[in-house]
């Protein structure tokens, strides 16, 4: 009777809180469920990951996507970059309806599921293939280029989860699963290790904005390209588990079958897995798909500072002892750094006691926060260390610097105008990543000129134009003349390798 007695009460608990878990977040409904239910997966002894892909699998979803026919110009990320170049015969052009599919992940059992951004976007209808083959039709809740990150909902229930993890525990060595649909093949589980942690590999847009027509004529005038504060994070997690097309959005999971990422790239010059994958860490993902699920949108807190980190060679060109951290270059007026008092000049070491060494450390912490909330920072500055408060607000509340080119100088020819691009010179990294020693990356394409009808987009690396070594939007201006034939001859490199571009500009 006793027995009895104790089963229903926990039985009945658990529906109560089942049912009326509508104010939870995610990760507060899954610590409810998995309470009550836990799951016993054990990676001790000899790998061996049999449980944990048995949990994980029917959890992990398939997407396929459907796009109306429509003139499109998008490329810029490891997976659509070669269908755009080479789809439309160089130019723009106008596409039958076509199809597309990813890989997504459940995370409540009323039908939310996380996936990538650049698997559903602009997508006209989105259909998600369950582990028990049914197939359901999904809408978008939300979506974040800035992150790559979507969340999307089935109107179903009962349905299977993975019980996410922390990402901030996950160790370089650690053996990891990655879970998804490659290459349209069925569920594909596929064992590496995590091979790094906190990369940025420069795939999403800087501010993920095209410039206004007011803004490109300013750059027109000045030459100053229309930057924004830096809104895109790229913390991502390295993995050489094999991922491949198809696997966006899938699960990268630990052996414990907790999820520690989102799968949304790989690095290759063939399109297809050469060990390098990397994951949207799961403690980022958090905050920005409660935040769809709350707004609908992302809303981020920023401290309002450009900044540059610091290696052996800009510890030079900043005259400064040292080199690791973020060297601020700017300050935006009516910020929270503003506010806190920190200047142009301050090299920031730590972000709540957290070491600092490069960009993702500080941006991925920053993007778990939202307007409103303070981050304790630790500056150096002549020689001494300070902690600063700051309040993070957002975007629109600040006011935005003015846009500057790295270069600083001036366009004033009719012809680069035509082009419908603005440039700013490689960076250390993108230069040691792809051994180059010239190079100016596009930052953004204007549509309706030369670049977009061309389907060049923003983010490649123009490593010369007519022929002649580019090193900032001087170059580019003085090598536009050179042109034989009417014709400017570009020279390219992005993720999916090596390029060329001949194209007549009136």
């Amino acid at each position: 009777m006793a027995a009895f007695i104790g089963g229903a009460a926990a039985i009945g608990s658990y529906k109560f809180l089942e049912n009326n878990n509508d104010g939870l977040s995610i990760a507060e409904s899954q610590n409810v469920l998995f309470a009550s239910n836990p799951v016993k997966i054990s990676s001790a002894g000899t790998a061996d990951f049999v449980q944990a892909a048995s949990a994980v699998s029917p959890a992990v979803v398939h997407i396929k996507t459907t796009y109306g026919g429509q003139t499109t110009s998008r490329g810029g990320t490891p997976f659509d970059m070669m269908e755009e170049f080479f789809g439309g015969g160089g130019r723009r052009a106008q596409r039958m309806p076509r199809a597309a599919s990813g890989s997504g992940v459940i995370l409540t059992t009323d039908g939310y599921i996380v996936t990538n951004n650049h698997v559903v976007e602009n997508a006209e209808k989105i259909e998600v293939v369950l582990s028990d083959r049914r197939k359901v039709a999904a809408k978008v809740v939300g979506r974040d280029p800035n992150t790559d990150l979507a969340l999307i909902k089935v109107e179903e229930k009962n349905l299977p989860i993975v019980k996410m993890g922390n990402s901030d525990d996950v160790q370089v060595g650690e053996w990891v699963l990655a879970v998804g649909f490659p290459l349209d093949l069925q569920t594909t589980v596929t064992a590496g290790i995590v091979s790094a942690k906190s990369r940025s590999i420069g795939i999403l847009g800087r501010d993920g904005q095209e410039p206004t027509e007011e803004e490109y004529e300013e750059y027109q005038r000045t030459g100053k390209a229309p930057t924004r504060t830096n809104s895109s994070i790229e913390s991502f997690i390295q993995t050489d588990a094999a991922i491949n097309r198809g696997n966006s959005g899938g699960a990268l999971v630990n052996a414990n079958g907790e999820l520690v990422g989102i799968n949304a790239a790989i690095a290759s010059q063939t399109g297809m897995n050469e060990g390098y994958g990397f994951a949207i860490p799961v403690n980022l993902a958090k905050k920005v798909l409660e935040d769809f699920r709350k707004y609908g949108e992302v809303r981020r807190g920023f401290i309002g500072v450009t900044f540059e980190p610091l290696d052996a060679d800009s510890k030079e060109k900043y005259k400064v002892s040292e080199n690791s951290g973020l060297y601020v270059n700017s300050v935006m007026e009516n910020s929270g750094a503003s506010a806190a008092g920190i200047k142009k000049g301050d090299i920031i070491k730590k972000v709540e006691g957290k070491e600092i060494f490069d960009s993702p450390d500080l941006q991925e912490r920053i993007g778990r926060l939202s307007p409103g909330d303070k981050v304790q920072l630790t500056i150096l500055r002549e020689g001494n260390l300070k902690n600063f408060n700051v309040t993070l607000k957002s975007n629109e509340s600040a006011t935005k610097l003015k846009p500057t080119l790295a270069s600083n100088e001036k366009s004033t020819g009719a012809t680069i105008s035509a082009l419908g691009a603005t440039f700013e010179p490689v960076t250390a990294a993108q230069k040691a990543k792809y051994g180059l020693k010239n190079g100016v990356v596009i930052t953004s394409v204007v549509p309706g000129k030369a670049f977009d009808n061309y389907s060049i987009p923003k983010g490649l690396i123009v490593t010369s134009v007519n022929g002649k070594p580019v090193n900032n939007v001087k170059d580019v201006e003085a090598a536009l003349p050179s042109s034989k034939n009417g014709l400017i001859s570009i020279s390219a490199i992005g993720p999916d390798g090596t390029f060329g571009f001949s194209f007549p500009v009136n």
